[in-house]
């Protein structure tokens, strides 16, 4: 650490390659999936980042620009959850739904309350966290929903024999594990400060705010997020219910 930021340099550079190296090998050795996800994982981090990072000098410096930039977020964090919900990128209007209920409410009541300025350097980085927090929910709450669904048709279609509607006979079989995509964001709720000190906390602190501040901070991030979660899981299964986010490999009957 130099001052308040990371060094950069070849130490720094030495330690990247070899932890993505560390991640390939024991993904390797001990079987647990494709040994290269690692490498390409920390490759597409470091451009990425890169490329972000030259681009949000331009993004911060108006809040038109910033609006654009977050919109982008929400379109690739739609594409994504598409992809790993669907397999396709066909979805990912439908995926834009949950993540914009999500998002929208919680970014507009923050600024109107004024506990986020309205200045581009600070919605920037909590649209950035709610946008992220929304995906995966919407990701996980998908997944979860469709595997059931897969692995339990038959209990669907009994659902359906007893005269159930579709939504009906999707909550009962899918809408519990579909549930379980908001556990991660409430056990780090949870153990905040206790197991973790998540980002916005560090990041508050490196930027010379008291440990008070940081921790405010940090409590409004995570508890914003438990309501952007819900709102995008519970979004998420109306539309596997509505068949609008289905892989292809499943087909709900009516």
């Amino acid at each position: 650490m130099h001052g308040n930021a990371v060094s950069l340099g070849w130490p720094l550079t030495a330690l990247l390659v070899f932890f993505a190296l560390t991640a390939a090998s024991v993904t390797r050795l001990a079987t647990l999936g494709d040994w290269r996800a690692p490498l390409t994982a920390a490759v597409r981090c470091v451009v990425q980042l890169a490329a972000v990072s030259l681009v949000i000098r331009f993004a911060i410096e108006s809040m038109a620009w910033t609006v654009v930039f977050v919109g982008g977020m929400i379109a690739v964090a739609a594409a994504t959850s598409a992809r790993r919900v669907t397999g396709s990128l066909r979805a990912a209007p439908w995926m834009a739904t949950p993540i914009l209920a999500g998002v929208v409410p919680a970014i507009g009541l923050a600024l109107a309350s004024t506990a986020v300025p309205a200045k581009p350097i600070a919605v920037l980085p909590t649209a950035g966290i709610l946008v992220g927090g929304a995906m995966s929910a919407a990701t996980l709450a998908g997944r979860r929903a469709t595997d059931e669904l897969t692995s339990q048709h038959g209990q669907y279609d009994a659902a359906l024999a007893l005269g159930l509607t579709r939504r009906q006979a999707v909550g009962i079989v899918a809408r519990s594990a579909a549930g379980l995509a908001l556990v991660p964001g409430l056990d780090q709720t949870r153990t905040v400060g206790l197991v973790t000190l998540p980002g916005a906390f560090v990041g508050v602190l490196l930027t010379g705010a008291s440990p008070l501040q940081a921790g405010v901070a940090q409590a409004f991030v995570l508890i914003s997020l438990l309501a952007v979660q819900a709102v995008s899981a519970a979004v998420t299964i109306e539309l596997v219910a509505s068949a609008r986010t289905l892989p292809a490999r499943l087909e709900l009957r009516q």
